[in-house]
């Protein structure tokens, strides 16, 4: 995978910060790996464009340990670091809604980008469900912006999660249909994001065109 070191939204960074993501791309074992995942984690819990392209930086550095010296140090300190946020994540919510937002999209992405041996990793499995299930929950149903970070995340890595635990998503999407038949007060928008995401899933994680023009049509207007 080459890429400059610009496709990975790193501009924003301080200059020293991008020196050393942008070594730990190349050559990762001169550098330490666990500042290197402390600020990839740090960066996209504050950036939520950044935590939408950083399991790309996560997965070539993975990548290039693997290849230098057959380590995997690096995914080991980024799974410890996403376990530690983990554990405070309801705590997060309450300080900061776009944090937890942040946090949630970065786990599916590292889940859709890191895989072993063609597989999504399996410590991940249950965490992403559980991020996903508070998202979920009638409070979250409330606020748009936790509605779509749920949808986005399910376009994304849906299929491949229901492939690791079909009993959860099907758990996760009585909780999805209950907010949409039941729930009182939610915004239209959120209205319409749940039933096409109840659709998209019903279709076999697609969407038929006549489905999507409405949908989209719906939500550019």
């Amino acid at each position: 995978m080459e890429n400059s070191s610009d496709d990975y939204r790193i501009q924003a960074l301080d200059q020293d910060t991008q020196t050393l993501l942008k070594t730990a791309l190349k050559d990762p074992s001169s550098v330490n790996l666990e500042k290197v995942s402390n600020i990839i984690m740090d960066q996209s819990l504050k950036d939520q464009v950044f935590s939408k392209e950083a399991g790309r930086i996560c997965y070539t550095i993975v990548q290039a340990e693997a290849k230098q010296s057959n380590g995997s140090a690096f995914r080991r300190n980024l799974l410890n670091r996403l376990q530690q946020e983990f554990k405070d994540r309801e705590e997060t919510r309450e300080r900061s809604l776009q944090e937890w937002v942040c946090y949630v999209t970065f786990i599916c992405n590292v889940f859709d980008y890191l895989k072993v041996n063609n597989m999504p990793m399996v410590a991940l499995v249950h965490p992403v469900f559980d991020c996903l299930m508070r998202l979920a929950q009638p409070d979250a149903l409330m606020n748009e912006e936790e509605v779509d970070c749920l949808v986005l995340q399910l376009h994304r890595i849906g299929e491949q999660l229901e492939k690791m635990n079909v009993q959860r998503m099907d758990e996760l999407f009585f909780l999805l249909r209950d907010g949409f038949l039941l729930q009182e007060g939610l915004t239209s928008m959120a209205r319409l994001l749940l039933l096409e995401i109840l659709e998209f899933r019903a279709g076999g994680w697609l969407l038929s065109g006549t489905a999507h023009k409405y949908y989209y049509s719906e939500i550019a207007d």
